[in-house]
């Protein structure tokens, strides 16, 4: 294409009163510029859209991986805190989890009535035991608790009912049980109204709970009976302490100090001195997932900016690329020049091209992202979720990558002497 192919005479960009260019006119002739050297303008648009697919995947991935976080703190429970019996030094030799009858059915009241962040507690007696239902048997934990329970660990019941406060009472023989447990020892059969044995001592299934799968650690969350805490202590484990004291906080932002107010309470309920060491643990498994969001969303950020730096090479192609095409077409510049143009003419020109070749290269790279996002989610089963405000951030940020660089080749055009530049070869 020759020069009046590239550019047009004065008409085409001045007004009538003034020498504003007609912006369809620059876009028509930036694209214009661009189809000279069709092969170029693919390659620098390439980094680009490779710099827009990889931040657009990055981020896909780790706001995936902080919504499966966030499933997993509403899965574990409503405000979870807890808790339990062991930590005492006994002969110089510090006791684990649940070997220490220091919890007790006065410490549950005490916590659910004197400490205003808790809003519901249940105590907990669990263990392991055989279950067994006609000729099937299977190995799975017992859980003696309150109908609270259920509320606090945001568990809801798929068949039947939960047991009540008569149940308790009288320390009936009833039993909830999970999702695996129907499976492997009912399989096609209802179990509602059906008995089974632990331990010999028969259990009237009531109710059967939805299910919740693999917990972060991958345990199984749907192997296990619940039954009245009443009936655990008395009946099946015969032991008159808890061996956890599972609570509710009124907030996300209530449950770190109801840590330290439950403790407090204990220790004053137990008459530990300040020199000893607490007889139970206050823990909440919100601190830990809220740990490990911290840590992917930092990853995710870091990752982002990896995937970043493909942008600043592409970036820095569309700037040498522009640099090329002043040098290439400086009488081309000199032509205009003389013939009315003005330097902001010419430096709008030279950046629309850039800002072309940038939103080009951006358009394709959020389609080839969003391809890949799905590729990588169907194919490697990572967690993904791409937001619009993900799509529009990277859209914006190829328009910027396109100016920013633009600016100075397009500077240097517009700053040519027109008499060096007709002159030029």
């Amino acid at each position: 294409m020759g020069e009046r192919g590239t550019f047009a005479g004065k008409s085409d960009y001045n007004h009538s009163e003034g020498r504003a260019m007609d912006f369809a006119g620059v876009i028509r002739l930036a694209f214009q510029a661009l189809r000279r050297n069709m092969m170029r303008t693919a390659l620098t648009m390439l980094g680009i859209t490779i710099g827009i697919t990889a931040v657009i995947c990055t981020v896909a991935i780790g706001q995936g991986g902080s919504s499966e976080i966030q499933d997993q703190m509403l899965s574990l429970g409503d405000n979870l805190v807890w808790a339990e019996a062991g930590g005492r030094n006994v002969n110089g030799v510090r006791t684990g989890s649940g070997q220490t009858s220091s919890l007790t059915l006065g410490d549950m009241r005490a916590m659910r009535d004197t400490i205003p962040l808790l809003k519901s507690c249940s105590p907990q007696v669990d263990g392991h035991v055989q279950v067994v239902y006609g000729n099937q048997n299977w190995s799975t934990g017992f859980r003696g608790v309150s109908p609270e329970y259920l509320q606090i660990r945001r568990w809801f019941v798929a068949q039947g009912s939960v047991f009540s406060q008569e149940d308790l009472d009288a320390a009936s023989n009833v039993a909830l049980i999970g999702q695996t447990i129907a499976q492997y020892l009912f399989a096609e059969e209802n179990p509602i109204g059906k008995t089974m044995r632990m331990r010999d001592i028969p259990f009237k299934v009531i109710g059967v709970l939805a299910p919740k799968g693999l917990a972060a650690n991958g345990n199984d969350q749907d192997d296990f009976v619940l039954i009245p805490y009443t009936t655990a202590m008395h009946k099946v484990k015969g032991a008159d302490w808890l061996d956890d004291i599972m609570c509710s906080a009124v907030s996300p932002e209530a449950v770190k100090p109801s840590q330290d107010q439950i403790g407090l309470l204990l220790r004053e309920r137990h008459h530990i001195f300040a020199t000893q060491t607490d007889d139970f643990n206050i823990r909440s498994p919100e601190e830990i997932l809220k740990a490990r969001e911290d840590a992917s969303n930092t990853l995710t950020i870091m990752l982002a900016s990896v995937a970043s730096v493909s942008l600043l090479v592409g970036g820095i192609g569309i700037m040498n690329i522009m640099l090329v095409s002043v040098t290439e077409r400086t009488r081309e510049i000199g032509v205009r020049m003389a013939v009315g143009a003005t330097e902001s003419d010419v430096q709008w020109q030279f950046l629309t091209e850039a800002a072309v070749l940038s939103v080009l290269g951006g358009a394709f790279g959020v389609l080839t992202g969003i391809f890949a996002v799905q590729i990588l989610s169907s194919l490697l089963g990572w967690p993904t979720i791409l937001s619009l405000q993900t799509i529009l951030i990277a859209v914006i940020f190829s328009v910027g990558t396109g100016i920013f660089f633009g600016y100075y080749p397009a500077v240097k055009a517009s700053r040519l002497d027109p008499i060096e530049a007709l002159r030029y070869e």
